[in-house]
């Protein structure tokens, strides 16, 4: 299908004489999946995106649940979503304070604190892609009885944009400008025109805190604000207590915005242990109902499946693990920072040696022998949707040429083994969180590299305190004080935009911004800052998808990232919980709408 066809297709949605039922099957024609198609409708105003995109809610009454008992092996630390870095914090966040929409299974939005999602057709969507009209739900209360208003939703602007604050979120909220039109209208103005008009105040970047007892600590004193651990917020269960590390209750909120939500009177959230542990106080003993991010060894699952107390879940999104190789010298110090962007590495300085890292790994047997269906290999960064996946990208196991690719760049053997050039030797730190999977594929790519003169140091780092947002703490996956590192990065939104900047030379990670910048390997390329930059602007939907698949090209093609497996959300369940999960947006997305079937 060429650019025009689409672009034909898509005018004759909106002017009514092709149908949006026959457009999917037009564009599953052509490769397209049936929720990717109509995302496409949502994002280009085609169509409105579909709000009937979750399964039906049978309870018909709020409360007599019972407990709903949720295990996390790696525990939440905080509760402010502005400063949730990590999976974790961001769901422990998301279980008390809600956007205005979240990001269906299907790709489309969903309404939770807006009255209905904005399109072109409710003129909510400007037709030039400069702004887009929220209407909030009336009624909404937070958890100590202020109302909910537009005033919130304006507040919680001004407070992620505030660089002294140095939230997480202020990617989402520093270049657009928002307007209260009323109580409960607010505008979003974009500088340029805005394909992807749905990041502020939408999923885990759209978490809204309550201006009222937030509004004395929004600027540098942002983290002393005693309700960054005792949240109040709009959700269905409200807070009740929190030991960081440990464990966090909460309780039925009688006051919720939805009818007979929640179906649970009360909700404990178990973190810390391995996930192991997790999977079999689900699936074999029943001790919890559900259990997050099961990364185990896709045999031992399918053990632990056959006692017929729980199902494994897999839902299909954007995740990914990899392999980062540092661009900055995490040995050395400038201005008493490690791994300064004024430092390069010694080592992967070098295109050659990432060359040959890159042939070190077996993602084959990583996919075979770990992950199974919890980690198909692949060679790109970003794989899904499937109109932004690259097929331009290959990857290769050969220690035999990443030998032949050192030895051609003067890596020459020392009496040990080792290869070193001009002093520098190949010896680098390899760290990740304490996880089975990871500290086999540690093992995997250790031994690979030895037999091409590479000698790698393994360090595992618990996880609450990998992936934690202690400024204090070293160890901490976005400090990166290590040649190597490897984590799983999530995709928390149908689109691939914030999920790519993760590479732009302005979201550095570094002491100036409290190590909260997302470009956490510290690449830097003026190519990609230019496609990205373009893309940011670019409303034609086929050419944007060129430019995002250029970006991953790039960064692929660096070999500062080598993408390892695709990573679904795997979770365990009871057989009678019914939960609505989004490979989208965050585990707790819409937790209002659990319950337990009889």
């Amino acid at each position: 299908m060429t650019e025009n066809d689409l672009r034909r297709l898509l005018a004759r949605v909106k002017e009514g004489t092709l149908s949006r039922r026959g457009f999917v099957k037009r564009m599953a024609a052509v490769g397209f999946t049936a929720p990717m198609a109509t995302q496409l409708l949502a994002i280009t105003g085609a169509a409105p995106a579909a709000a009937q995109s979750v399964p039906e809610y049978k309870p018909t009454r709020r409360g007599g649940g019972g407990a709903l008992k949720i295990l996390y092996w790696q525990a939440a630390t905080l509760l402010n979503p502005h400063f949730a870095v990590g999976t974790t914090n961001q769901e422990a966040s998301r279980v008390f304070y809600e956007p205005l929409a979240g990001w269906a299974a299907d790709g489309t939005l969903y309404p939770i604190l807006a009255a209905e999602i904005p399109s072109v057709e409710n003129r909510g969507l400007a037709e030039d892609g400069r702004s887009v009209t929220w209407k909030l739900k009336r009624g909404v209360k937070w958890h100590d009885g202020q109302d909910f208003s537009a005033d919130d939703v304006v507040f919680n602007w001004e407070y992620a944009r505030n660089p002294a604050v140095a939230g997480v979120s202020i990617g989402s909220y520093r270049d657009v400008n928002v307007v209260k039109v009323d109580d409960y209208t607010v505008r979003v103005e974009f500088q340029k025109p805005t394909p992807f008009w749905a990041d502020a105040f939408v999923a885990s970047r759209g978490l809204i805190i309550p201006k009222h007892l937030f509004k004395d600590y929004a600027g540098s004193n942002a983290r002393d604000a005693p309700t960054n651990l005792r949240p109040v917020g709009t959700g269905a269960y409200r807070y009740v207590s929190f030991a960081p590390g440990d464990m966090l209750r909460a309780e039925l909120n009688p006051n919720y915005h939805r009818e007979n939500r929640p179906y649970f009177d009360t909700l404990e959230i178990k973190g810390g242990g391995d996930a192991v542990s997790a999977a079999r106080a689900v699936l074999q003993t029943g001790d919890f109902d559900y259990a997050w991010n099961l990364a185990v060894e896709d045999e031992i699952l399918k053990r632990l499946e056959a006692a017929g107390r729980g199902k494994v879940n897999i839902v299909e999104g954007g995740g990914i693990e990899f392999i980062q190789l540092n661009a900055t010298d995490p040995n050395q110090e400038v201005d008493g920072e490690r791994a300064s962007i004024r430092t390069e590495h010694p080592a992967f300085r070098d295109p050659a040696v990432r060359q040959a890292m890159s042939y070190l790994v077996d993602r084959n047997a990583l996919e075979q022998f770990i992950y199974g269906r919890g980690g198909p290999a692949t060679a790109n960064f970003l794989n899904n949707p499937p109109r932004f996946r690259s097929t331009n990208m290959r990857w290769e196991f050969s220690i035999q040429k990443a030998n032949e690719v050192l030895d051609a760049a003067g890596w020459a053997r020392g009496r040990d083994g080792i290869r070193a050039k001009n002093g520098t030797r190949l010896k680098f730190v390899f760290q990740t969180s304490v996880n089975a999977p990871r500290q086999r594929t540690q093992a995997i790519v250790k031994q690979a590299a030895q037999r091409a003169g590479i000698d790698i140091e393994l360090k595992s780092v618990t996880a609450s305190v990998f992936f934690s947002a202690d400024v204090a703490n070293p160890d901490t996956y976005t400090k990166f004080f290590a040649d190597m590192q490897m984590y799983t990065t999530t995709m928390p939104q149908a689109d691939p935009q914030l999920f790519m900047n993760q590479y732009v030379s302005w979201e550095i990670s570094s002491k100036a911004n409290n190590w909260q910048g997302r470009n956490i390997v510290r690449w830097r390329n003026e190519e990609y800052d230019r496609v990205y930059r373009e893309a940011e602007g670019e409303l034609d939907p086929v050419k944007r998808a060129a430019l995002f698949i250029r970006m991953n090209d790039l960064i692929v093609g660096s070999n500062h990232v080598i993408p390892l497996v695709k990573r679904p959300t795997v979770s365990g369940s009871l057989n009678n919980l019914r939960h609505i999960l989004s490979g989208w947006d965050n585990t707790h997305w819409l937790l209002s709408d659990w319950y337990r079937e009889t």
